[in-house]
């Protein structure tokens, strides 16, 4: 559907009358011109009538950028046939660990040790993957804390974003409770239904200006809904110089923390050791029951207002062709004339 964005503009269309009306004309007066012959005289009659062809076609070229001016003013454009956006869903943010310690090397899978942050990524982006009908967002957080993505249903370019984070990008430590800070600040204008955060980490809280349990009550008070998932083996092998030993690559997890904030915000904790549990807890993160929310249309808008533009550019380029010609034709004609 073709329709104007600006219609008011067109009121501007008597502009040039209204000057033409009230701005009083330059008289000037004008040097008389002998002309020694008869036939020079009716030579000059036929160029007059020229110069007022001429002239009417100035004329109309004038009006016809001047309102191709007014129509390119008044944003021409093309609406398209309405476009339904998805009407159920959620709005799940993601909080995703990069500090330091996401490098550790204890995620067993194929007999073969993975860095936590390797399957975090493949994990998560699944989840994201699955999630056709949510708005979803994505904070990354290490020192400090960072939207990464706001909320969207664009899911690829939240799967982009994750896969190009980079450990240490938000520093070495941890602030758990900026990253829940953050998320409630996104999350407390949605509807109080679809409210959600998915936090995960492999430490406790080391930096960062909010304590995360004081950052929990907070969430609950703006009804945000938490689920924790404490990320670390309880045990890898270690090659030192006196042999091989067993260590807790998870001794720094803060694990009553954790439970303290899902809890507290009505989510669930949940705790994974290996790749296959943290593929059980997004599954069973993926079950959460999709909330109504209000149906949204889009239409697309394609502008056009290049076209009358275009058009006006045309029409001056005509007109200064004329008056260039005019010019010469007149010097010419000069030629013989007595001034």
């Amino acid at each position: 559907m073709f329709e104007f964005a600006w219609p008011w503009v067109f009121a501007l269309l008597p502009l040039p009358l209204l000057i033409y009306f009230l701005v009083p004309p330059n008289t000037r007066q004008e040097t008389a011109l002998r002309v020694p012959f008869f036939q020079q005289l009716a030579g000059m009659q036929q160029q007059g009538r020229i110069h007022a062809a001429r002239h009417w076609l100035q004329q109309l070229l004038l009006v016809l950028i001047w309102l191709c001016c007014v129509a390119a003013a008044a944003r021409p454009q093309w609406v398209g046939e309405p476009v339904q956006l998805p009407a159920t869903g959620r709005d799940l943010l993601l909080a995703v660990d990069i500090s330091g310690s996401m490098e550790t090397p204890d995620m067993v899978f194929q007999n073969r040790n993975l860095q936590r942050i390797d399957v975090v990524k493949f994990v998560v982006s699944d989840f994201v993957r699955r999630r056709e009908n949510d708005r979803l967002g994505l904070i990354l957080f290490g020192t400090n804390a960072y939207l990464q993505a706001p909320l969207t249903f664009d899911r690829t370019t939240v799967q982009t974003l994750l896969q190009e984070a980079q450990l240490g990008f938000a520093g070495q430590q941890t602030a758990i409770g900026d990253a829940i800070g953050l998320a409630i600040k996104r999350l407390r204008e949605r509807p109080e239904s679809s409210r959600v955060l998915i936090l995960l980490s492999d430490g406790a809280n080391t930096a960062g200006e909010v304590d995360p349990r004081h950052a929990a009550d907070l969430a609950r008070l703006a009804g945000v809904k938490i689920y924790t998932i404490g990320l670390g083996a309880d045990e890898m092998i270690q090659q030192t110089l006196f042999g091989r030993r067993k260590v807790n690559p998870s001794a720094d997890l803060d694990e009553e923390t954790m439970t303290y904030i899902a809890d507290k915000t009505g989510g669930q904790y949940f705790r994974a050791r290996n790749p296959e549990e943290l593929i059980r807890i997004y599954a069973e993160l993926d079950r959460l029951e999709p909330i109504e929310q209000e149906e949204d249309v889009f239409r697309p808008i394609s502008a056009l207002f290049y076209w009358p533009l275009a058009a006006a550019l045309l029409g001056s380029f005509l007109l200064a062709l004329i008056r260039v010609f005019s010019g010469v034709f007149q010097l010419g004609s000069t030629n013989g004339r007595l001034v």
